[in-house]
């Protein structure tokens, strides 16, 4: 009988003791969802590749857990990513970089939307950026990079500080060294710096779409045919060379080019080639209408949008705030040399020391944001190419501004 006992008590507690133990350790929850696989599909420089692909594992490894990432790079021309992307908006990338005078024609197209917490971004950068990000008062981007634009760069050891106020003085300094000023008159961009400073003028109309222009002027103090002549001047100079950003490049590194416009882009290949000897400045004068005129240029920035179409538009957000955070636009800027937007890397000491940086700044005093219709590139590079040539039709220099500008303001 006391053996019963025992063994029906032993029974009881070994209960007891199975009953507590199953309730510090219960069975999975079977409705637990499983984790979800986010694809995500980003363009963007094919020189940013490898910081980019930096910065997708930092963003899996800040999210581990909380989605199966599969993030692919694609390689995309940050200057015609519209054209891409609304010729497929569906098909296109989740998370795309592009150059601020885009904005407009995406958002219109609906490719972008608002961003929804914009006064976190708006604080963050820099009031230029913001400005470029936007359509009116409504932010439809994330801005990256505030450092769109051109200046000149030039080696120490052929020009002095006072050579490089003036083109004509650079012309005639490279000259006597046998070497070669260059600036890509082949690009419509580039060759807004002769006109942007004599009071002629080219700008968006009010349908956003379609431009006006008066480079073609025959009042004023400074003509159009005035410009025409300046650009035909330096053109016939033996030290200048119309030649695009990378044959600049080329020129550099065999050694016949001195000195080029350009912009922050190039600044870690050339520090490479050049080193103590890099310099960098504004954009000199030239000589235009009897007087010195500075040199303009187009200003922008570069800008992350998220696809309107994306089927993970919430995580495509976040990987774009991501890219554009202030620690990810200080990292840009040490790989690549490009000017963050954010306001406190911005305003750090190693961007504000850096030459390509201080003579960006430098140059905005006498710069715009670039706006300006699809039209107004062919017409401008064909009359620039003309120009770079030395007029071989012999053409009349009005007769040909005056087809230009019709070009550019066609409807």
């Amino acid at each position: 009988m006391g053996k019963r006992i025992l063994l029906t008590a032993l029974a009881i507690c070994l209960s007891c003791l199975l009953a507590a133990c199953q309730g510090q350790n219960p069975p999975p929850d079977e409705s637990r969802p499983v984790e979800e696989t986010v694809e995500l599909t980003v363009w963007g420089a094919e020189e940013d590749q490898a910081l980019l692909e930096q910065i997708f594992a930092s963003f899996q490894a800040h999210y581990a857990g909380q989605a199966d990432f599969r993030i692919t790079y694609q390689p995309q021309s940050e200057s015609n990513c519209k054209d891409v992307l609304l010729g497929d908006l569906e098909g296109g990338a989740d998370v795309f970089a592009f150059a601020d005078d885009q904005v407009a024609a995406l958002a219109a197209a609906g490719g972008l939307d608002p961003i929804a917490d914009e006064t976190a971004i708006r604080s963050a950068a820099l009031p230029a950026a913001v400005e470029a990000a936007s359509v009116g008062n409504t932010l439809y981007a994330y801005p990256l990079t505030a450092d769109n634009g051109y200046f000149l760069y030039y080696n120490k050891a052929y020009f002095s500080d006072e050579d490089v106020g003036s083109l004509e003085r650079m012309l005639e300094a490279a000259a006597q060294a046998e070497k070669l000023v260059t600036m890509d008159w082949s690009s419509a961009w580039y060759v807004y710096a002769f006109f942007g400073n004599t009071g002629l003028e080219v700008g968006l109309n009010e349908d956003g779409i379609t431009n006006y222009c008066t480079w073609n002027s025959t009042d004023g103090s400074i003509r159009g045919v005035d410009v025409a002549r300046a650009m035909l001047d330096i053109a016939a100079s033996p030290a200048f060379s119309s030649r695009t950003d990378q044959e600049f490049l080329e020129g550099v590194r065999d050694g016949t080019v001195a000195a080029g416009i350009s912009g922050v882009w190039n600044a870690v290949a050339l520090e490479e080639l050049w080193g103590s000897n890099l310099g960098a400045a504004k954009l000199p004068t030239f000589t235009c209408g009897g007087r010195q005129v500075q040199m303009a240029s187009f200003s922008g920035c570069k800008l992350i949008g998220v696809n309107a179409y994306s089927r993970h538009t919430d995580w495509a957000a976040r990987l774009a705030e991501w890219i554009t955070s202030e620690e990810n636009q200080r990292l840009r800027f040490e790989v690549r040399g490009q000017g963050p937007a954010n306001v406190n890397a911005a305003n750090s000491p190693e961007v504000q020391s850096a030459p390509a940086i201080a003579a960006l700044l430098e140059q905005s005093n006498y710069s715009q944001l670039q706006r300006v219709g699809g039209k107004f590139w062919d017409p401008v590079t064909e009359f620039a190419t003309s120009m770079a040539q030395g007029n071989p039709s012999g053409a009349s220099l009005q007769t040909q501004l005056d087809r230009m500008v019709e070009g550019v303001t066609a409807r």
